[in-house]
């Protein structure tokens, strides 16, 4: 019985190839998107999954609270894995584990260098891979291999980059820095894709220069532990131990901002919004729910198309379903019959979904800028997604169709006078109010993140980064004796104007904060950044100064300049009222010397914070250059041969300011061309769906039309008359749509501390676009309607 209805379905489908090739289509497209969605999302959402004891490690983080705001570090005070060994029961394993950066020079037997490269090397102890304990070892165990100081592992791919092999990678030597010679101990088989730990170089933790710091409110992000509970305890049952540790070791009248130290699950690390990781990838839940929500719409606006399409198409298959009825066949059968040729279709759009979405990942992956590998088949649960989803649209686009058809009269059918009830065509309506709905949301979304997205990029952010490249600087005592050298020879390289030294650029993720005194008093609203340059900071990147003056050139503190914000914050009402005010900040006790016109510090999602420049010529490791814009390539080749002259034993890093600044807006850019693939899509398959109605409706009243012709009704009117309803759906569709839009919108922005204000105009936009699409696909088929020849329509059979 299967067979032959697969026969019977197959021949009516070609035989309506018209009907047959846009459902193909827009269900194709539809599950395409969805495809691609669900790889995304499935590859977020394996993040740090398959660890045996998963649900029973945590992560350390550190958060504040201070009078005016909330602070958060992935990061916890060096001191801490030692005290909570000892002091927390609940404990069964405290880990330990540092990022940092360095160059690393790897020889040959005979001492000839023949790698040097430049990597995050990561300072572990033993219990941070026993806590891991899924992590493969290609050679070694933990304890063996990072017990010693002067040791390290290295991953599979680092061991046949250096040295061919493992098996010759096993107890050879690298150099990190210029005098750190460490013995490889170890191999590790390569960190997952999908991992918040790309492990690549582990240094033990026994080598780590900072490893004896004691300050219990010294806190860095890069400085993570991670525990593993005993078996049967619950996070809430660390709630009282960590209480009472907090309270020990970090006393209020001691440490500011009621410093504490909570416990987060390992699989909420990829997730996270307040901290950041190692793999410096996270994504917030809402954009994955958000990007779920879209898929779905998609695949029901190519289901409410093909509902459509089908039942415009079942009025002329009204002679079959008759026959069909007075030879026998039961009502079940019909549905059958309807729903098989539903899945054929389904399946058909299946197999060219799944060769669009191969065609598009490349584009996927460049999207990403290449940091990510997706793969159609790369895990078996995309098969179970196909199968679900040919299963889904299958029923859910066949099943009212199927419904429809085969209740047909017999009698009438056989006489094919079968004309539809008034409510199978309102919910016809109703699919398209929604459909468009849809649409009219994902235009305003893309109206105004586009118009956000080009806001931040011209607004001004207070200094000038055009033709400024930072230039990493190396930190070691031998190299910092030749920054004045690097100056004075960089200076006279042609299309070189200006040169600073300096931690950042003014416009930096890099924060470094702390508490401070103004003139003997202690400061408990908020923390001052810190931010470290010389006195040409200023000039390089044109910061504008309201009072005062800029500190003395000196290599140390003895002098600093404040912001604007700082002084609102400090309730200063005259930059000059400041000038010569004390500042003890990190150690440096200095007069405030000047104050700068503000600027953004950070991102536009957030406000300016209060912050000091101070000078510190041993605390810079960049240098930022300025440039004749016309001499750009010249100069950078010029400068990086000069770096390499200089610093042979380092690698030059380089990156213009003006892109690195692009580089904050990252996800943002990506969910703009999001909206826009997929705006694009809905609204291509709304023109089909659209095109599907009006056929419809146009083939219930071509005798309606005939007669009009008849008795004088001219082309126009006829078109008008048939436009009207569908003009007054899409009106109500953005009616819906409206107030939907609104409230989405206005959550994106919120994420913005600067931002667009949220005007009319995209929404008229959106109406007009959904209006025009409307006018032209309805007008091209009512068109042939209204001209068609009104004798075919009224001769009698």
């Amino acid at each position: 019985m299967f067979k032959l209805n697969l026969k019977i379905a197959w021949r009516n489908l070609w035989n309506h190839k018209g009907y047959t090739l846009i459902n193909v289509l827009g269900l194709s497209i539809g599950m395409a998107s969805c495809i691609l969605i669900f790889i995304f999302i499935r590859y977020q959402l394996s993040f740090d999954e398959g660890f045996k004891n998963e649900d029973r490690i945590f992560r350390v983080v550190t958060n504040w609270k201070y009078e005016a705001f909330d602070d958060f570090s992935s990061g916890v005070p060096i001191t801490f894995p030692a005290a909570a060994r000892n002091e927390i029961a609940g404990f069964e394993k405290v880990g330990f584990i540092v990022k940092r950066g360095d160059v690393f020079h790897i020889r040959d037997d005979h001492g000839r260098e023949k790698i040097k490269t430049q990597q995050a090397v990561y300072y572990a102890d033993p219990d941070f891979f026993e806590i891991f304990e899924d992590i493969k070892w290609e050679y070694s165990k933990p304890r063996a291999a990072l017990s010693e100081p002067n040791t390290v592992v290295l991953s599979k791919t680092n061991a046949i980059k250096f040295f061919g092999s493992v098996e010759n990678a096993v107890g050879k030597t690298i150099t990190m820095g210029t005098r750190v010679n460490l013995k490889v101990t170890g191999v590790i088989q390569d960190m997952p894709q999908n991992s918040s730990f790309p492990l690549g170089i582990i240094v033990s933790y026994e080598t780590y220069y900072g490893r004896n710091n004691t300050n219990w409110d010294s806190v860095n992000s890069s400085s993570s532990s991670y525990v593993l509970l005993k078996k049967g305890i619950t996070l809430a049952d660390m709630q009282a131990p960590l209480a009472r540790f907090n309270k020990k070791y970090y006393p209020v009248e001691k440490i500011a901002g009621n410093q504490n130290n909570q416990l987060q699950a390992l699989r909420d690390i990829h997730f996270s919004e307040k901290y950041d990781n190692f793999a410096d990838s996270t994504i917030g839940k809402s954009e994955i729910y958000g990007l779920a929500i879209i898929g779905l719409f998609l695949i029901l606006t190519a289901c409410i198309n093909f509902i459509n399409l089908s039942t415009a198409q079942s009025v002329n298959r009204s002679k079959e379903v008759g026959v069909r009825k007075v030879m026998g066949s039961k009502r079940k059968q019909l549905i059958v019959q309807f729903l098989t040729e539903t899945f054929v279709v389904s399946f058909m759009a299946l197999l060219i979904a799944c060769v669009i979405a191969e065609l598009a990942i490349p584009s996927m992956q460049n999207l990403f800028k290449g940091q990510v590998q997706f793969s159609l088949f790369a895990h078996p649960l995309i098969f179970i997604f196909m199968a679900i989803l040919v299963v889904f649209v299958g029923f859910l686009a066949g099943f009212y169709p199927a419904l429809v058809v085969s209740g047909f009269h017999p009698a009438l059918a056989v006489k094919n006078k079968i004309a539809l009830n008034g409510n199978g065509l309102g919910l016809r309506k109703i699919l398209v109010v929604i459909q468009f709905s849809i649409t009219v949301i994902l235009i305003i979304g893309t109206l105004v993140i586009t118009r956000q997205m080009a806001y931040v990029k011209q607004k001004s952010l207070g200094f000038n980064a055009n033709a400024v490249a930072m230039v990493g600087m190396p930190g070691d005592s031998l190299s910092k004796t030749k920054l004045n050298t690097f100056k004075e020879r960089a200076l006279q390289i042609p299309g070189v104007e200006l040169l600073s030294f300096c931690q950042t650029p003014p416009l930096s993720s890099d924060v470094n904060s702390t508490d401070f005194t103004y003139n003997g008093v202690k400061n408990k609203d908020f923390e001052l950044r810190t931010v470290r340059a010389d006195e040409n900071y200023f000039k390089v990147f044109d910061l504008k100064l309201i009072a005062g003056k800029i500190f003395q050139k000196s290599d140390t503190a003895n002098g600093c300049v404040v912001n604007e914000t700082f002084l609102k914050k400090m309730s200063i009402l005259k930059p000059e009222d400041a000038i010569g005010k004390v500042i003890n900040a990190s150690g440096n006790l200095v007069p405030i010397t000047g104050v700068v016109k503000d600027y953004n510090d950070k991102s536009l999602r957030e406000s300016i914070s209060g912050l000091a420049i101070f000078p510190g010529k041993l605390n810079y490791w960049n240098v930022a250059i300025k440039m004749d814009s016309k001499q750009i390539l010249s100069a950078m080749k010029q400068i990086e041969a000069l770096w390499n002259s200089t610093f042979p034993d380092s690698i030059y890093d380089a990156d213009f300011v003006d892109a690195g600044i692009k580089s904050y807006y990252e996800s943002e850019r990506i969910t703009s061309i999001l909206f826009k693939v997929f705006a694009g899509v809905i609204i291509f398959i709304s023109f089909i769906g659209l095109f599907g109605l009006i056929s419809f409706v146009a083939t219930q009243r071509t005798k309606e039309v005939a007669i009009r012709r008849v008795l004088g009704a001219s082309t126009l009117e006829l078109v008008k008359m048939l436009n009207g309803s569908f003009l007054i759906l899409v009106f109500i569709a953005n009616i819906v749509a409206w107030p939907l839009a609104y409230l989405f919108v206005s959550k994106w922005l919120a994420g913005f501390a600067y931002r667009i204000d949220i005007s009319v105009w995209p929404f008229a936009f959106a109406m007009a676009i959904s209006m025009a699409i409307t006018l032209v696909t309805v007008s091209i088929r009512s068109y042939r309607a209204a001209s068609a020849n009104t004798i075919d329509a009224l001769k009698y059979e």
